[in-house]
């Protein structure tokens, strides 16, 4: 058993490797939206190669970060994350030195492999490495610090873009794996063979789910432009792969995403919320940083550092949000918190050439920020309650990973739903007229995600597995949850292991 202590000066230097590299992808996530205008002016990019830009590392992230937390399992949880942390470095390097926008993009899929092995690696270290009475605090921790990190990330890439220049954002990753790979390897334990799982890839699974969100996103990408044959191929094939991803992992016998789980009709449904919810987030964010620049006209630290107070909010404001939907069940939280996002996105309707931000883009922010502090603890504390304790860590998982398939289909779908051409991004005033209709567009999927919510979210049973991860302040993705064996009350923590579903109890 693991009896690593959170005060001794090996559990310090274990809680801030984590941090370190799990706060490398969550800055990388709210960052490079700020640098977008930059990069498409520095190399000369149209607006689908800045979709590519954001959506080539989440296509890769979302479709293989599942497997990630199973090779860690296989192969030992330091091991993957250490070459998880030097493999995102090396590809923060390439997009770093990126001479044009297609090497910027296969760079940034590189990085979004990468992230799928630190990501779920950070986690399960803790709960390998930490005596079970110093894990919740440990992941307490690991939680809040991260939060602290993907609040600072747009300030961050503010600065950086006006500053030493976009690259910048990018090249910032490669002296934090200098410092956080060594410390990994030198004061982090190892997991012990006999605690690992046994060695069920399910590769296809990843390669199909990966494939058949590259193959739509590139169909909702390019179709933005001129409308081919070769992108309705494209778009029927990516749907193909998709039902072929479902045929694969329901009969392989060590799924990468057991399917039995949507057996439970809660589960099933708070996914649908969470698809409407983080669709519209991903949409928002990526051409709210966009709007501030080309249509407002501000620079890329102001429009990083207007958007501040979504991050600051969630970050104070979450845990107190989970002790609020604990007491009175999930059901209105999770109806309220969406309608209050779709307010602040119609306030954003307001945000244009000559916006005040006090007056026009604080009030909006003030709002999103208070839907998203209302909802995303007890969604989360949903999902885990929906299914059987031993399986919370493969619910936490594959709902984190629906939210970044959301996101990134809603980045290649918004443009080409609200008439965004190729060179839209320079063009402030057709920008700023298609940013309102975008806006208009995630406030309706909002509500239907509330509506849905209302008519089918219940109260969990008492004593259900609530959630470790009390403080979070990411915007781009609900927290990863470490998986607990044993009950609701004294149960022994356990690492993620999504590859290989559980018995309760086991």
């Amino acid at each position: 058993m693991p009896d690593v202590r959170l005060a001794s000066p090996q559990g310090k230097w274990i809680l801030l490797t984590t941090v370190l590299g799990s706060s490398m992808a969550m800055l990388d996530s709210t960052v490079v939206n700020v640098a977008l205008p930059r990069i498409g002016r520095d190399l000369d990019a149209d607006l689908a190669d800045l979709q590519w830009t954001v959506n080539a590392y989440m296509v890769t992230l979302a479709g293989l970060i599942l497997l990630g937390g199973a090779l860690g399992d296989r192969f030992g949880r330091r091991k993957v994350f250490v070459v998880g942390v030097l493999w995102f470095a090396t590809a923060s390097l390439l997009c770093g030195i990126a001479p044009n926008a297609g090497v910027l993009i296969a760079a940034r899929a590189l990085q979004g492999i990468g992230g799928a092995l630190l990501t779920p690696g950070s986690l399960a270290l803790i709960q390998a490495s930490f005596h079970p009475d110093d894990r919740g605090r440990a992941v307490g921790l690991w939680s809040g610090f991260g939060g602290i990190g993907a609040a600072v990330g747009p300030f961050l890439g503010g600065w950086l873009v006006d500053g030493p220049g976009w690259r910048w954002v990018f090249l910032i990753n490669v002296p934090l794996a200098v410092l956080c790979a060594p410390i990994a390897v030198r004061h982090v334990p190892e997991s012990d063979s006999g605690e690992r799982a046994p060695g069920h890839f399910d590769v296809l699974g990843a390669v199909l789910g990966a494939l058949a969100l590259a193959l739509v996103t590139y169909a909702l990408i390019e179709a933005a432009g001129e409308g081919s044959l070769v992108i309705a191929v494209t778009g029927v094939a990516g749907l193909v792969a998709a039902v072929a991803f479902v045929l694969v992992e329901k009969h392989r016998p060590h799924p990468m995403m057991p399917l039995d789980i949507f057996a439970s009709r809660q589960f099933t449904v708070i996914n649908v919320v969470t698809l409407c919810v983080y669709a519209a987030f991903g949409g928002f964010f990526f051409l709210a940083a966009l709007q501030l620049q080309v249509a407002v006209g501000w620079s890329a630290l102001a429009a990083g550092t207007a958007l501040l107070p979504t991050t600051v909010l969630m970050l104070l404001l979450s845990a107190r949000s989970g002790e609020l939907a604990a007491r009175i069940g999930p059901r209105i939280p999770l109806t309220v918190g969406p309608l209050l996002c779709a307010a602040g996105m119609l306030l954003m309707t307001r945000v244009g050439p000559g916006a005040s931000y006090l007056t026009d883009v604080l009030p909006a922010l003030l709002v999103l920020g208070l839907g998203m502090v209302t909802l995303v603890a007890p969604l989360t504390a949903t999902v885990l309650a929906a299914v059987e304790t031993a399986r919370a860590g493969l619910a936490s998982g594959v709902n984190n990973a629906a939210a970044r398939a959301a996101g990134l289909v809603a980045v290649a779908a918004l443009p080409l739903l609200v008439g965004m051409g190729p060179e839209a991004y320079r063009e402030p005033d057709a920008f700023d007229a298609a940013f309102g209709r975008a806006m208009v567009l995630c406030a309706i999927v909002l509500v239907v995600g509330s509506v849905i919510a209302f008519a089918t979210v219940r109260r969990p049973a008492p004593g259900c597995r609530r959630p470790e991860c009390h403080t979070h302040g990411s915007v781009a993705v609900p927290p990863l949850e470490p998986e607990t064996v044993g009950g609701p009350d004294g149960g022994v923590s356990r690492e993620t292991r999504p590859s290989e579903p559980r018995r309760p109890g086991t």
